[in-house]
């Protein structure tokens, strides 16, 4: 119960995460600058708004198979490593930096305790 309750709080802070901000690339001129002060063309905020949603649809139905909400996890890690990396290339604050490197802590919780409930599952019936 502890275990299901940890997931969806970590899962849904990510998801809410992705979501605002997958919204915000198409919706929010100051986004659009953050892409240009980072180098980004136009067309990539376009392409990650796009994979950000359907990533959390990934995350959160659940008839979408494992093998993919893991591939989920991991273009999600990709893109904070890289935002974090982006970030600092750029001499960005820390208040900025830091953002990546928490989502991607959240990011970890959520998927460590997805692991914990596929493991709790398999195991009951063995």
């Amino acid at each position: 119960m502890k275990q299901n309750v940890i997931y969806w709080i970590a899962t849904g802070l990510i998801s809410l995460m992705m979501l605002f901000s997958g919204y915000a690339y198409f919706t929010d001129p100051n986004v659009s600058q953050g892409f240009t002060h980072l180098g980004f063309p136009s067309y990539f905020r376009i392409q990650l708004g796009v994979a950000k949603i359907i990533g959390v649809l990934f995350l959160l139905l659940p008839f979408v198979p494992i093998w993919l909400k893991e591939w989920t996890y991991v273009g999600f890690g990709i893109t904070f490593i890289s935002a974090f990396i982006a970030h600092v290339a750029s001499g960005d604050p820390t208040s900025v930096v830091i953002g990546p490197v928490v989502a991607f802590i959240v990011l970890l919780v959520s998927y460590v305790y997805l692991r914990k409930q596929k493991f709790a599952k398999s195991s009951v019936g063995a």
